[in-house]
């Protein structure tokens, strides 16, 4: 939900300029306000990062980071993908204080408030702005929805239902069971 529908567009210098600790996304001069996951997404997100960082750990081509770190898109769009990855050809857009541009890998899990904003506005900029693939994760169906925006700029290339497993050009030889990966916490 956007906070200030009808004002002119916000900045990074805005974004910046809120309490530390908020937990607010800067999309296309929009400011929306994001409550805290909850448990069944940071069940899958745990489940994701461990798969990927293990996958990095045996064949180190990139980093990979966790929200609450900033991804700077453009003065108008500055947010925190649930997990994103940056290779080592391009590891010169990392700073101290944020990804500077488009990561190559955007992971992003479906909640009810994000919906929207996951599916069709963030995916628009990820494609505008160079992310070479995008997984949309919906623990509801227990699907993943990939882009790969050199291959197909407007369209999915993969739905992937449990129990497949997901796999990744960027990452040679990495199967990703969705039975474990959208494994419930309770």
């Amino acid at each position: 939900m956007s906070v200030r529908p009808h004002a002119p567009p916000l900045t990074e210098r805005d974004y910046y300029n809120l309490p530390e600790g908020s937990r607010y996304q800067l999309i296309e001069g929009d400011l929306y306000m994001a409550p805290a996951p909850n448990l069944h997404h940071q069940t899958i997100l745990g489940n994701l990062a461990f798969a990927l960082r293990s996958y990095l750990k045996r064949n180190p081509i990139g980093i990979l980071f966790q929200a609450p770190t900033d991804v700077f898109f453009s003065r108008e769009s500055v947010w925190q993908p649930d997990l994103f990855i940056v290779l080592n050809s391009r590891r010169h857009i990392l700073t101290i204080k944020r990804c500077e541009g488009a990561p190559d890998f955007i992971a992003e899990i479906l909640s009810p408030g994000s919906q929207d904003l996951d599916l069709h506005t963030k995916k628009a900029v990820h494609a505008r702005e160079g992310v070479t693939e995008y997984w949309i994760l919906d623990p509801e169906t227990k699907e993943i929805l990939i882009h790969r925006f050199e291959e197909n700029p407007s369209d999915l290339v993969a739905r992937l239902r449990s129990p497949e497993k997901a796999t990744s050009p960027l990452f040679p030889g990495v199967r990703i069971d969705l039975d474990k990966l959208f494994q419930p916490l309770l």
